[in-house]
């Protein structure tokens, strides 16, 4: 079974830098890590390998060149392959084109049981990739995964997190699932992992490589526009009350309804 990661590289939290022009982040020459929920993803990856004794892992990612490093890591910690796929008709890509690309990588790596993705990137938090990629690929998913039950070449049975607990649900295979941090504890890279992924080939396609209609790529095929970024203005107001508390407590009313 071939499972499929799908990994991103975000900007260090604390390094987050917008284009004023694009209203897109600034990902060349900024601080970057792997995203912290793709990470227990690819564990989960690494995991139901080791289960199922025998298969291939295969980490996918868009954006620059610059993400290889990031794949490298991937490739430290046991994955057995990695994609990245690069090209500036690519950037600027919301969740619906990134899934798009994503879908066309997918499809250029051939038959597959399983892809797993992070349940959302801390940069943009729309949590919308994993499933719209499951729609692109017109294959079932599930989102909120906490725990695998069981997987097989036929099925896989998982635990999904609602707001009220979570329910049991079993998923057809090919499929996919977003997962959540509660999911395992990631493994850290052995040495021998970071030598293999030193010497290691990680494959770059563009949009020459892949089967795309370019008008859905990118910026000019993301249907969501950013219109504007900026910070918040914080305004603070510090005053004392005094008097009973039945009139502190008069004017606190008072000053409440104001702002509401």
């Amino acid at each position: 079974m071939q499972i499929i990661v799908c990994l991103k590289q975000v900007p260090d939290t604390t390094e987050v830098k917008i284009n004023p022009e694009t209203n897109t982040l600034m990902r060349e020459g900024v601080q970057s890590v792997i995203n912290p929920f793709d990470m227990y993803a690819l564990e989960e990856g690494l995991r139901i390998k080791e289960s199922l004794g025998q298969g291939e892992v295969t980490v996918l990612s868009m954006g620059p060149p610059q993400v290889e490093d990031s794949l490298r890591e991937a490739l430290s910690l046991g994955a057995d392959r990695a994609v990245l796929l690069s090209d500036r008709a690519f950037a600027g890509a919301d969740s619906l084109a990134t899934a798009y690309t994503l879908s066309r990588g997918v499809a250029k790596l051939g038959e597959f049981g399983l892809i797993i993705c992070g349940k959302q990137a801390i940069d943009g938090d729309t949590a919308q990739v994993g499933p719209s990629l499951a729609e692109q690929l017109d294959i079932p998913h599930a989102t909120y995964v906490r725990k695998v039950q069981s997987v097989d070449e036929e099925k896989m049975v998982v635990e999904r997190m609602t707001e009220d607990g979570y329910e049991v649900i079993e998923l057809a295979m090919p499929t996919l699932i977003t997962v959540l941090k509660d999911i395992n504890q990631p493994r850290l890279p052995s040495l021998k992992g970071k030598l293999r992924a030193k010497k290691a080939q990680i494959e770059i396609w563009g949009k020459e490589d892949l089967d795309v209609e370019e008008e859905r790529l990118g910026l000019a095929g993301s249907p969501t526009q950013v219109v504007k970024i900026f910070t918040p203005q914080r305004a603070r107001d510090c005053r004392v009350l005094e008097g009973t508390a039945e009139e502190m407590a008069k004017v606190l009313a008072q000053e409440l309804k104001k702002i509401i």
